[in-house]
């Protein structure tokens, strides 16, 4: 079942296909099984035929599409001979021609499948097919986030949860922490970023000793402050630090300087132990 969260990403990658390609319909749909994805964002259409349409592996062209595990084209759908036409009533219904369709695949596995259309029988270029393939590729890199944060939620949870709280375990506790807050600002779903930030205040004060999350009037620093903060705490240099979280070295060496001055840190390790003492960090 396609989540919100999912929903918001293919919407917004399906969006920039159409205003990147000028192809004037875009759709697509991610897999509810290993075999069939159901089409449940459109842009540009004209009808609902195809909304809701349940693409099974194999048929038609979207079909082939997730068989073969590579894109696929047809210059013109209603008479090609190189896909099998159980979806012609739909596409007949709006019209379309010329059509691409390209999978979404994520460490080898099929997850949805994106296409692009003309409704007039014209060949495509590279460029609609470089742009539907990049298209893919954003729903694709959103999906594997989505999936580690996942998978690290889980983790992180059992490590809250489970016994014991040796040397060991708290700098597993504070791998997730960096982690889980490198990974919030690619996470679209407003939800699913609640859900990790926190977890993230859970882990920050689950320490085990007096500290506890900020009250009124104790220090407060920014979420990017935090997150270079955490990177800091684990050796990163701040070239490693923008490296991982996606921002400039300058911008990390900004950031760093700003929560010192906050924390009245005159090193990087003070501003850690301080960072940790005001419950801001595992």
């Amino acid at each position: 079942m396609q989540e919100a969260g999912e929903a918001t990403e293919l919407r917004a990658a399906l969006l920039r296909l159409r205003r990147t390609s000028g192809l004037p319909v875009v759709f697509g749909g991610l897999l509810s099984d290993a075999r069939h994805a159901r089409i449940a964002e459109l842009n540009g259409a004209q009808t609902p035929a195809l909304r809701g349409l349940v693409i099974s592996a194999g048929s038609g062209l979207g079909g082939k599409a997730i068989a073969l595990s590579r894109p696929c084209a047809v210059t013109d759908y209603p008479a090609s001979r190189h896909i099998s036409h159980e979806y012609d009533t739909a596409v007949a219904a709006e019209g379309l021609r010329s059509v691409v369709a390209v999978p979404v695949v994520v460490r080898r596995a099929v997850r949805g499948v994106l296409y692009g259309a003309l409704r007039e029988p014209l060949t495509l270029g590279d460029r609609t097919f470089d742009a539907t393939a990049s298209a893919a590729r954003d729903v694709e890199q959103a999906l594997a986030v989505r999936d580690e944060v996942r998978q690290l939620l889980a983790a992180t949870r059992e490590q809250l949860t489970g016994p014991g709280t040796g040397p060991g375990t708290w700098e597993d506790v504070r791998e997730a922490h960096r982690e889980l807050r490198a990974l919030a600002p690619k996470i679209m779903d407003p939800a699913l970023r609640a859900e990790l930030l926190a977890v993230c205040g859970r882990l920050a004060s689950a320490t085990g000793t007096e500290q506890r999350q900020p009250a009124p009037g104790r220090v407060r620093l920014a979420p990017r402050e935090i997150d270079v903060i955490a990177c800091v705490a684990s050796g990163a240099t701040n070239a490693a630090a923008a490296e991982r979280l996606g921002l400039r070295p300058e911008t990390v060496k900004s950031y760093l300087r700003s929560a010192m001055r906050k924390l009245g840190a005159h090193t990087r390790l003070e501003a850690v132990v301080t960072a940790r003492h005001a419950g801001l960090l595992p």
